[in-house]
């Protein structure tokens, strides 16, 4: 397996040039060599320049060329731009969806490990299906909708949403047994795949008090059929009541499975707050990214936390 480290700019608009530049200037000369940057050189050029960032960029034609970790290495990719932090959206969407299809091309192609894509405003990728860089991904990977899984980890416990990023008028009807199976599945295969261990799992219900398990729930209709199919599988409970879970009972827990993103991204955003990274499980390759988003109301101030990334780089600079 390459040892190469790709990261994807990301959204022109965004403190990502901040965070990038902050994190190559913290890590060792071993991982600078590693590092891989695909994006627009002259806008990387011209953002450092604004945010007085002093690093040494250099422009390469393609993966394999030599890197002695003095130059942060930049596969150039065209993009269209008068103001540095104010790219059009149109000229952004080309950008953006252009150098996430190198990254998945490289990796697939060249069997890297995996990619980290800064982060990236949704609306520059959306479309029917598709709601986020997970959903981008998988779909141009050809994963079956369930079978990708978004994994938000931190050493001390990991969460992930069965449905990821939908409206919450849409969430019951994608409750479904099977997909709960396709979804936990393909977490415990991947999760004992990179860390060598099952994972002791718990599930959360979908209505509060778990609806008291009336018939018609979807606790009793969908939720607790897949738990008891998956127990013959994995090392999994539930379902658990989630108003109260995050007070202690997830100590006791690998991974917290809930039924939509904010009610597992809440809680963990709360207690890990950057300490975090979010992993795309499923693929034939790892998809990182920062556990944060664009943070447009702080482009070129320099006050930027660049921990999520740093995370990212050791977390891929360390699978084998």
């Amino acid at each position: 397996m390459n040892s190469k480290i790709i990261i994807i700019s990301g959204d022109p608009n965004s403190i990502n040039s901040e965070i990038i530049f902050k994190a190559w200037k913290e890590v060792s000369k071993l991982k600078k060599e590693k590092i891989t940057l695909i994006g627009n050189f002259q806008l990387l050029y011209d953002q450092a320049k604004k945010l007085k960032i002093k690093i040494p960029l250099k422009k390469i034609n393609n993966i394999n060329e030599k890197n002695d970790g003095n130059f942060l290495n930049i596969i150039d990719y065209p993009l269209k731009y008068k103001k540095c932090f104010k790219v059009q959206k149109k000229h952004a969407t080309k950008y953006v969806t252009g150098c996430l299809n190198l990254a998945n091309k490289i990796c697939t192609e060249r069997k890297i490990k995996g990619f980290i894509n800064c982060p990236i405003d949704k609306k520059l990728i959306k479309k029917k299906g598709i709601h986020g860089v997970t959903e981008f991904i998988a779909k141009k990977s050809k994963i079956k909708k369930f079978s990708e899984v978004m994994m938000l980890y931190n050493k001390k416990l990991s969460v992930v949403p069965v449905t990821t990023h939908i409206k919450v008028v849409n969430i019951s009807k994608n409750i479904k047994k099977k997909n709960l199976i396709k979804k936990i599945s393909t977490l415990n295969f991947y999760f004992k795949k990179i860390f060598k261990y099952w994972p002791k799992i718990a599930v959360l219900g979908l209505n509060p008090h778990n609806a008291e398990y009336e018939k018609n729930s979807e606790e009793v209709k969908q939720i607790i059929p897949a738990i008891k199919y998956l127990k013959m599988k994995a090392n999994i409970f539930g379902p658990m009541a989630a108003d109260s879970f995050f007070n202690s009972d997830y100590k006791k827990y690998d991974v917290i499975v809930g039924m939509y993103h904010d009610q597992v991204l809440i809680p963990f955003k709360n207690l890990f707050k950057f300490d975090a990274i979010n992993i795309t499980l499923g693929l034939k390759y790892i998809r990182m990214s920062p556990d944060h988003g664009t943070a447009r109301d702080i482009i070129g101030k320099n006050l930027a936390d660049n921990q999520s990334l740093i995370n990212c780089i050791n977390f891929l600079d360390r699978l084998r």
